[in-house]
């Protein structure tokens, strides 16, 4: 079995893989002050109480925006499975060529979601991932890393909202009922999901005609269900398209 994490700004997500199938994923939240014992004890617990032996994990992937927990989460492997994981990193085989002005700069995260999205659906694409960022990925027809956009996560801009403001209050990202907000809480909810929603149309927008080709639009991260279900621009929603990406990068770099 394979063992995947994807360590994100807000949640760390690991899956489990057996060959190709993906059989089960776990989300924590992402600490820099847990420490290596933490993380480990998380993760035997986890494997526990879905009764998947700790010794059939035979390797580890990882990709990590958050520099200061790579170092830990490799300790835990080494101490916790007796793995050393394969890091996405600059210099890893990847199969994607990536044509900005500073490859360095683009995250792997990033990478890790180019590499998942071309393998699964070919053809130019356009990754959409809603998490604390909402970043947008390009993908030419020949599957190249072309750049992208990055916008505030909806979670972020709901938050600045509310710090930055003296009457507005913290709300629960969903639908409201309508656009006219009969309330602070609807209006607020209004303005930040239907708001979201143009700003994801507005930008596949201006990319397509940028690429000179309609692409395929996929979604994933923790917002992607709530945001596809206002674009209707959006072919795809995969929850799972990092993890997926991982286990490819993993198959191309084991043998070293």
């Amino acid at each position: 079995m394979l063992l995947a994490i994807d360590i994100g700004n807000t949640n760390i997500t690991l899956g489990i893989f057996n060959e190709k199938q993906l059989i089960t994923t776990w989300r924590l939240a992402t600490r820099i002050s847990h420490t290596v014992d933490e993380y480990g004890i998380m993760l035997l617990t986890l494997s526990h109480q879905h009764k998947l032996p700790i010794s059939n994990i035979s390797g580890v992937i990882l990709c990590s925006v958050v520099p200061p927990l790579v170092p830990i989460w490799v300790e835990a492997c080494k101490k916790y499975l007796d793995l050393s994981p394969i890091i996405v990193e600059a210099g890893i085989k990847t199969g994607v060529c990536v044509s900005v002005d500073n490859p360095r700069e683009v995250g792997p995260d990033r990478i890790v979601n180019t590499v998942a999205a071309f393998n699964l659906y070919r053809g130019p694409t356009i990754v959409i991932d809603l998490g604390t960022a909402t970043t947008f990925d390009v993908i030419s027809r020949e599957g190249n890393y072309l750049g992208g956009a990055i916008a505030p996560g909806i979670d972020v801009a709901s938050e600045a909202l509310f710090a930055h403001t003296a009457m507005l209050p913290l709300v629960e990202l969903a639908r409201p009922k309508q656009a006219i907000g009969r309330n602070t809480i609807s209006a607020m909810q209004s303005g930040i999901v239907f708001g979201y929603a143009g700003l994801i149309e507005g930008i596949i927008t201006h990319i397509e005609q940028e690429m000179k080709d309609k692409a395929r639009i996929v979604a994933t991260g923790g917002y992607a269900q709530l945001l596809a279900n206002e674009v209707p621009m959006i072919d795809i929603v995969n929850p799972d398209l990092s993890l997926i990406g991982l286990r490819l990068i993993y198959e191309m770099n084991k043998e070293q």
